[in-house]
């Protein structure tokens, strides 16, 4: 049996389309619609790990479904260790796998703001992907 999934010109038209099971949206939410912050950590990594010299999601850490924990290492080679939870992300240790009780530092509602407030390395990398795309969408001789 296929899985099926729509698009947006199927949706429109009310008809369903066969397409493989890695094309289908995953969601972050569980069944009661709680949002699986493991899922959520993984999707962070792969959008922002272009811009970074290495990302993961911590596999010492207990992560569980409101609370993941990503080590980042910054193009200037500085590392963290960030907790993501339904307040947001934040710096949660200087190293991987580290949480410092005693570090109180700030929520940021997104990866990119966090990023850009720790790395300017990021901020370019972020910044020279964003032109390529632009000039990829540029008309051509223009």
């Amino acid at each position: 049996m296929s899985r099926k999934c729509t698009d947006e010109l199927s949706m429109e038209e009310g008809m369903e389309v066969d397409c493989p099971p890695e094309d289908l949206p995953v969601s972050s939410y569980d069944e009661r619609g709680v949002k699986d912050m493991r899922l959520e950590a993984e999707a962070i990594v792969s959008d922002v790990l272009f811009a970074v010299s290495n990302m993961f999601v911590s596999k010492t850490l207990t992560s569980g479904l409101d609370l993941a924990f990503i080590n980042v290492e910054t193009r200037e080679g500085k590392r963290y260790c960030l907790e993501l939870s339904e307040a947001g992300l934040r710096v949660v240790g200087h190293t991987f796998d580290q949480v410092d009780a005693g570090l109180s530092t700030q929520y940021h509602e997104t990866v990119y703001s966090l990023l850009d407030s720790l790395s300017p390395g990021y901020r370019e990398a972020f910044g020279n992907a964003l032109l390529q795309r632009l000039e990829r969408l540029k008309p051509n001789g223009q």
